[in-house]
């Protein structure tokens, strides 16, 4: 059987600022075109199919719009929780959903319960069981492996370790003439960033060895750390990382889904990683402003991060992005931004005895900010202040 291995949408998602509904919009159309051309059995989304747990009525609207075109392509379409997302809300459409054929998991739940989802390969008639496991904050881990294990558990036990028990429950049914697969939102242990991941859920404290994955599973399908990767364990483990370019930490990250087939008895083989090219490239440029902006048409329609190679001065930031309207952040490059050092005595080191000017022009200089205009807006601004209140 064939199925399509997807995840970390992140479908509402702003960039310094400016909306990416659009092209999101754009990357979603070609994900449905590939399980079209591809005729999959199945879709799995291994979670953050949304950027915030209280997305916007538009990322809603887009998210399930394309869920059930995924569905009208005729293969079953199963999606758990990331950290992103809200669980509960997924667990309470999770019903509605169902009506449509679509599969939502927003927590885990015992294998009897919708744990572990099941059906039949539509191209092969080959029965398939997926184990579920969405993301499980470090908070609801023992209280989930008490549920899903029906065994006490300690809440010193390593999150590690509660992941690999309610995995071993999960896929405690797997059977020698089923495809059997595990789709899981986590951090795999030995799993590298893209760069845009939520650091606070991928520490160190959220690792999963990938020891915990079962040997009889055939894939595991993987959501979470945005670049595509594989990783050596008992069984078959897979990132295929985030269909677009979310942070500028991940411009140079491929943007793919990856298409698996399965089948009883035989390795399963990723047979494409399809790349998606709706997304727009994210490009970091350094150098001056006239250097950067005569590079405008190799940047083509690029969102830039603008590392600037001089000082900083009054209106930059404005120039900058006058001349190249895609600059989303300007910033300047580390090797300029040392404070500037000026000649004579230095002044007190409590500011006692120093103006109001002074103290500003001493904030410019540990700033790196040289620009007498500011200085002279600053004197100006408080001569006006102090005269009010005099």
């Amino acid at each position: 059987m064939k199925f399509l291995h997807t995840s970390d949408w992140h479908v509402g998602k702003v960039l310094k600022g400016h909306n990416r509904l659009d092209e999101q919009r754009a990357v979603l159309r070609e994900i449905v075109r590939v399980a079209r051309d591809h005729r999959v059995d199945a879709v799995l989304v291994a979670g953050d199919l949304y950027e915030s747990s209280a997305p916007s009525a538009h990322a809603q609207q887009l998210l399930v719009q394309t869920l059930l075109a995924l569905r009208r392509t005729g293969a079953e379409v199963v999606a758990i929780a990331g950290n992103h997302d809200h669980a509960a809300t997924f667990d309470a459409y999770r019903p509605l959903m169902a009506s449509a054929g679509i599969t939502l998991a927003g927590t885990a739940r015992p294998a009897a319960d919708g744990g572990v989802v099941e059906f039949t390969a539509r191209s092969t008639g080959e029965p398939v069981a997926v184990a579920l496991l969405p993301f499980l904050a470090r908070r609801h881990a023992v209280r989930a492996a008490q549920l899903v294990t029906e065994t006490p558990r300690e809440a010193a036990t390593g999150y590690g370790r509660l992941v690999r028990d309610l995995l071993a429950a999960l896929t405690a049914g797997f059977r020698d003439d089923t495809v059997n697969l595990v789709m899981a939102h986590l951090t795999a242990a030995g799993g590298k960033l893209g760069g845009g991941e939520r650091s606070a859920q991928s520490v160190l404290e959220y690792w999963v060895p990938t020891s915990a994955f079962p040997p009889d599973a055939h894939y595991v399908a993987l959501g979470h750390l945005h670049r595509r990767q594989s990783l050596p364990a008992p069984c078959p483990v897979h990132y295929c990382g985030s269909p677009i370019t979310l942070d500028f930490g991940e411009e140079n990250d491929s943007t793919v889904v990856l298409v698996v087939e399965a089948e009883v008895g035989t390795p399963t083989r990723v047979t494409a990683e399809v790349p998606i090219g709706s997304g727009r490239r994210l490009r970091t440029v350094r150098g001056t402003v006239d250097e950067v902006t005569r590079r405008a048409e190799e940047f083509g329609d690029d969102y830039l991060r603008v590392l600037l190679c001089e000082p900083a001065r009054a209106g930059l930031r404005q120039d900058v992005q006058r001349l190249l309207p895609n600059a989303l952040e300007v910033r300047i490059d580390p090797g300029f931004a040392a404070p500037v050092h000026t000649t004579g005595p230095s002044p007190p080191a409590d500011g006692a005895d120093r103006s109001p000017a002074e103290l500003f022009h001493a904030y410019c200089i540990a700033r790196g900010i040289a620009d007498e205009r500011v200085e002279a807006l600053f004197t100006r601004l408080h001569d006006q202040a102090t005269a009010t209140h005099a």
